[in-house]
């Protein structure tokens, strides 16, 4: 089956820096893939090549069998990518219902998904006339994720979901992840690298901005060398980046 997500060697330049120096990436359909590297190694730049908010300079984005590098980030989102930031990026001053409703792509989009969304996070439809800055950091990231959700979406990029939060809602946050995969494909960027292992089915390595290994998962955690060369990670002691 064709992949839905295909970088060719892409580099990206953030003004006179040159941050990614030759990704690629091959994201199967109905998996989730997560993207690896310690801070700084280019993974969150990935994923905003993708949605083009920091375009390639050179190389292919292959979503769903078209290129979109070059296109505008509004047209890539539409073609069906939904991108849950880095740091949640809630609207603080708007409810949680307004913070869902502006995630619309078509007129209904909500009242089609509400069922889904609170299914998957009711603490969210208990809160739901609550602004943004009364939640939770816990919280405001299920909304950041839920946000995702309100439009159809063939492809979610998730980055860094267990930022911030306590052992008890990153195990929600998982099982939460976990359910959305049944009807999605997800590209995972994260640093926790207990909940990375137990989520994804296939990894990538970013280290200096470029993709320097990859393959499955169950093969990743028996290689802790490998773990610990590009991740920092020691899988004696486990848990997120050293």
């Amino acid at each position: 089956m064709e992949p839905i997500l295909t970088l060719e060697s892409i580099h990206t330049f953030i003004g006179q820096f040159h941050i990614l120096e030759g990704v690629s990436i091959t994201v199967p359909r109905d998996s989730i893939t997560v993207l690896l590297g310690r801070n700084g190694a280019g993974k969150t730049t990935t994923l905003k090549s993708i949605l083009g908010l920091t375009p390639p300079r050179h190389g292919k984005v292959i979503f769903d069998g078209m290129e979109v590098q070059g296109k505008r980030a509004f047209d890539i989102a539409n073609y069906g990518i939904g991108y849950v930031p880095e740091h949640r990026a809630v609207f603080r001053n708007l409810s949680v219902l307004e913070n869902l409703k502006i995630a619309e792509k078509k007129r209904g989009d909500l009242d089609r998904k509400a069922d889904f969304i609170f299914g998957l996070f009711p603490d969210l439809k208990r809160l739901y006339k609550l602004p943004g800055n009364h939640l939770s950091g816990g919280q405001q990231q299920m909304l950041a994720v839920a946000r995702a959700l309100v439009a159809d979406n063939k492809l979610l990029l998730i980055d860094e979901p267990s930022e911030g939060l306590a052992p008890i809602l990153i195990e929600q946050m998982m099982v939460a992840i976990k359910e959305l995969s049944k009807t999605t494909t997800i590209l995972l960027v994260e640093q926790n690298f207990i909940m990375a292992s137990q989520l994804g089915e296939a990894f990538y390595i970013i280290d200096d901005g470029k993709t320097v290994e990859n393959g499955k998962m169950a093969d990743l955690v028996t290689n802790p060398e490998l773990v610990k060369r590009y991740l920092g990670v020691d899988l004696g002691t486990a848990g997120g980046e050293k």
